[in-house]
């Protein structure tokens, strides 16, 4: 299953090496997910850490070699997500999500995305980390 990362999920799988975030990455080498995010979104990860904690800068391009790039979505369908009442710097991600054809995408941002966990939008479920653990591990 291709699952999508918020810039959130990998700021924290980088933030601390024994994140448990981190076992998104695990799953993925074991071979029961293929993780992907955007240009867009692993910028902001890729930012904030640097801000916060630029040590782990190195971790996180560790990480990033697991991660599919998708491209950037269609101004359409960052428009369509925008609909959604997602704020102009969250659309991008639905839209990437919903462009790379991720059955799920997995986010911890309770503020942009809240309204949208667990309803599916252009064929992909917005999830919390812990809920697309639980989906990946039964």
């Amino acid at each position: 299953m291709r699952v999508f990362l918020d810039a959130n999920v990998v700021f924290s799988a980088a933030y601390r090496e024994g994140a448990s975030i981190r076992v998104f990455f695990e799953l993925a080498a074991a071979g029961a997910c293929i993780l992907v995010s955007s240009p867009h979104a692993l910028e902001e990860a890729r930012r904030n850490l640097a801000s916060k904690r630029p040590e782990r800068l190195a971790d996180l391009a560790a990480l990033l070699r697991n991660i599919v790039v998708c491209a950037e979505p269609s101004s359409t369908r960052v428009t369509w997500a925008a609909s959604m009442g997602l704020p102009a710097k969250d659309a991008p991600i639905l839209a990437a999500a919903v462009e790379s054809r991720c059955p799920v995408l997995v986010t911890g941002d309770r503020t942009d995305f809240g309204a949208l966990f667990g309803q599916r939008l252009g064929g992909t479920l917005v999830m919390l980390p812990a809920e697309a653990l639980e989906l990946l591990v039964t």
